[in-house]
């Protein structure tokens, strides 16, 4: 294995990455534990209609999607959102914010889906969820450390079972159609709650679609980045689009909103209800979901990490890079962050969490947009977001609408501990962000 130096002899991010591994490094970590995990607990709040949420989610992600298209195709680097935010706005502590936010909701949930994998694991062969879900942290984190094409290997295979699990519920949906001689009302919300149940379950489930923003923190590790993200990016928003909507019909047709959200594993019983014995595969399934999704989350972490170092944003130890090709400081403060915060889970509140903090940083990037097409209107850009008004770009600004509109429907707890985490971010400006 061959790993580049810069000019100053220091060793650099390997290029390996293409269109396909890319995209399937997006799909990977879109289908991941949220859809595994979370469709019971959304079918709890919306009901029949949580595909109806999955829709109105896949419209924010589109809109903020189609807005890292286009500012991945002018800074293809590490640190995505660090980068924008520093070019739009050229506030320090804005950008400073947005990166730390971002290391933030990945290490949050890496360790929401880790315990998602120890609960499937527990079950399968019992022990102590705690220490398997740091085993599966430190584990996952020595792939990280080996190498991106050895971490990426490891995602196109575990995307593809976790895809085929999701293939298998839409699949059991359509033979089971209508064999019951019932028929569900694919509207109906919970004590008729309508719209508010749908919208707050949309703030929950769009946990499910976490990923597709992290496509483009791996940049400098993909050939010809400026073409192959944005393209990658959108291939892996309507992929995972369109399977959520048909799994969500099928397991809602299946056993109905109420038996979904009283299963701890929702998909598991949909598809044994209809398949006996199945029980142990689904399982399985899940749990290479999860691993994969928790891979990719401290993958992102650590690059995150090791741009804002890169940047002097951050300590210069996180930005050195091994002789793998990986930045292995960065790795292991975000294997340590995770394993410590496996002390702790509530699967509900750390996706909401992590959702919270996830609509913050697409309000900024939107903005972000907004303002570089003024700021920067020359600027060489290989994909542009349509529908725009002169140089005003219409879908950044409904995506940053929709994004700051998501966050009245999250309990005032969350969103206090949220400002926690902003004011933890501050402290960490006046330690180290100020040294830019």
């Amino acid at each position: 294995m061959i790993i580049m130096k810069n000019k100053k002899g220091h060793y650099k991010l390997k290029r390996s990455l293409g269109l396909l591994e890319l995209s399937l490094y997006g799909i990977g970590i879109i289908l991941g534990a949220g859809i595994y995990a979370l469709i019971g607990v959304g079918a709890g709040i919306a009901g029949n209609a949580l595909w109806i949420s999955f829709v109105v989610a896949a419209m924010i992600a589109a809109f903020t999607g189609l807005s890292y298209a286009e500012l991945s195709s002018i800074y293809p680097k590490e640190a995505a959102e660090y980068n924008y935010t520093k070019n739009a706005f050229n506030r320090k502590y804005l950008s400073f914010s947005v990166g730390w936010l971002m290391v933030v909701a990945s290490v949050v949930a890496a360790v929401t889906v880790a315990f998602g994998f120890a609960g499937y694991f527990t079950h399968m062969f019992g022990g102590n969820v705690t220490i398997v879900a740091a085993a599966l942290v430190l584990v996952l984190s020595a792939i990280n450390y080996i190498g991106i094409k050895e971490s990426s290997a490891f995602n196109i295979v575990s995307t593809i079972i976790e895809s085929a699990g999701l293939l298998i519920v839409i699949f059991v949906g359509l033979l089971f159609f209508g064999s019951n001689g019932v028929s569900v009302d694919l509207f109906e919300t919970p004590g008729s709650a309508g719209i508010p149940a749908i919208l707050s379950a949309t703030a929950l489930i769009f946990f499910a679609y976490l990923g597709f923003e992290d496509i483009v923190n791996v940049s400098e590790e993909t050939k010809n980045a400026k073409k192959i993200v944005p393209k990658a990016l959108l291939i892996a928003i309507v992929v995972s689009t369109v399977l959520y909507i048909l799994v969500a019909l099928s397991a809602v047709n299946i056993l109905g909103w109420e038996r979904l959200a009283a299963s701890k594993a929702p998909l598991t019983e949909a598809v044994s209800s209809v398949i006996p014995n199945s029980d142990f595969m689904f399982s399985l399934i899940a749990l290479f979901a999860t691993a994969n999704t928790a891979l990719i989350l401290l993958i992102v972490g650590s690059r995150i990490l090791y741009g804002m170092s890169s940047d002097r944003s951050m300590p210069e130890m996180f930005s050195v890079i091994g002789k793998r090709g990986t930045p292995y400081f960065s790795v292991a403060a975000v294997a340590l962050a995770s394993m410590a915060v496996t002390s702790v889970g509530n699967i509900k509140a750390v996706a909401s969490i992590t959702d919270i903090t996830l609509f913050i940083i697409y309000f900024a990037v939107n903005a972000s947009l907004i303002a570089l097409r003024y700021k920067q209107p020359n600027a060489k850009r290989t994909f542009r977001t349509p529908l725009n008004i002169g140089k005003f770009p219409v879908l950044a600004f409904l995506g940053l609408l929709s994004s700051l509109f998501m966050l009245f429907y999250f309990e005032k707890d969350l969103i206090v501990i949220e400002i926690a985490l902003i004011l933890a971010g501050f402290v960490l400006y006046k330690a180290f962000g100020k040294k830019q």
